[in-house]
């Protein structure tokens, strides 16, 4: 696996908030509530709205957030223990999250959603180039943001089949 600069990281994170954001902003909590179909992740299908699928993004985000957070400590996050990764597990986590963001309103939501990309953004623009090199912090970002058999640091954008082109040719599905 070829790991991405921390630049191209930071950069398709951006764009990939900013694919959900363009899906969301400037719609009320009855629309953002309203039945929408997104596609299924490797786990199953769990979000019923575009509120669904902010909770499901922001809940993984806060997870990696915290991945990256140890690696630049040197340290394993609970969640890359491997009886963590258990497909029934991570169906588990994603279910939880979702059912968890219900209980939000879509402007707390939002606001939680983007002060956490945010966090993201800096702590790994903060990261030096050796840090970020491989076997370093950037390995284990890029595989706690990459969905198997997808292209890396894309989510919202897969959920919403939105993911350029140029980056979703010979993907397997």
């Amino acid at each position: 696996m070829t790991i991405l600069s921390r630049e191209e990281a930071i950069s398709r994170l951006r764009a990939d908030r900013d694919i959900i954001l363009a899906h969301v902003t400037g719609l009320t909590q009855a629309q953002l509530d309203a039945d929408y179909l997104v596609d299924s992740g490797p786990l199953g299908d769990f979000c019923h709205s575009l509120h669904d699928l902010i909770a499901h993004v922001l809940m993984w985000d806060e997870i990696n957030l915290a991945v990256l957070a140890e690696a630049s400590a040197g340290r394993t996050h609970w969640s890359l223990d491997p009886r963590w990764e258990e497909p029934a597990i991570g169906q588990a986590l994603n279910l939880g999250g979702v059912e968890a963001g219900r209980h939000l309103p879509a402007a707390l939501l939002l606001h939680r959603f983007e002060s956490v990309h945010e966090a993201i953004v800096r702590d790994i623009g903060t990261l030096s180039e050796e840090s970020w090199g491989s076997p370093g912090v950037g390995a284990v970002a890029q595989r706690v943001w990459t969905v198997p058999g997808q292209p890396a640091y894309w989510h919202a954008a897969l959920h919403l089949r939105q993911v350029p082109s140029a980056l979703s040719a010979g993907r397997s599905r």
